[in-house]
């Protein structure tokens, strides 16, 4: 297990999705259906979604390296320019009624499976996942990567649900795009930096 990997994994994946869509779906949820059955069903989902990446960015390792740096220099640049008009248009639109439901004391595997069926729909071809592809095709360390990138999905799946409101309270949604961005920034610009040198 190369931990230097994980931690960037962990790192790289905790920025990009805390703003995303993710948080905000789980938040939601969490209103809805007791937070653990949440979390349960979302930590199912981000399971199948980290294995499939995984797998796939496996696969693109086989690909000369030079032609997964440029790739992955592009998914990181895409990830920016996302996150970038994400956190622009949250800015400009800031408003804190879309949480304003109440709970209701739904249990049992239904709160699961639809939390699972929530996020498995929602997390395909999204940022998290391109960027787990890219890392594990870009340090050829599948488990490290699936390491990482579950436990930062699990981690910010579990601050949705335990802190979600409180969090926003304090740090403003587009806040935590711009940050995500400067991380796709940040790595893109480190790829470039490794394929000319």
């Amino acid at each position: 297990m190369d931990l230097a990997a994980v931690a960037l994994t962990f790192g790289a994946i905790f920025l990009v999705e805390l703003p995303d869509k993710t948080f905000l779906a789980t938040l939601v949820l969490a209103t809805k259906y007791r937070p653990i059955l949440v979390w349960i069903g979302v930590g199912l989902a981000f399971t199948v979604q980290t294995g499939v990446a995984v797998a796939l960015g496996h696969a693109a390792s086989l690909l000369p390296p030079d032609v997964v740096k440029i790739a992955a220099i592009v998914l990181f640049l895409v990830g920016a320019v996302i996150l970038f008009r994400e956190g622009r248009s949250h800015q400009e639109a800031a408003s804190g009624d879309e949480f304003a439901e109440k709970a209701k004391p739904v249990t049992g595997w239904r709160a699961v499976l639809a939390s699972f069926l929530v996020l498995f729909a929602a997390e395909w071809g999204d940022l998290s996942q391109l960027v787990t592809l890219s890392l594990v095709a870009k340090y050829e360390a599948p488990l490290s990567v699936f390491v990482g990138a579950l436990a930062a999905l699990l981690t910010v799946s579990a601050l949705a649900v335990i802190v979600g409101r409180s969090l926003l309270r304090f740090i403003s949604i587009h806040v935590l795009h711009f940050l995500g961005a400067g991380v796709c920034v940040l790595l893109a610009t480190l790829t470039v930096y490794e394929l000319v040198s």
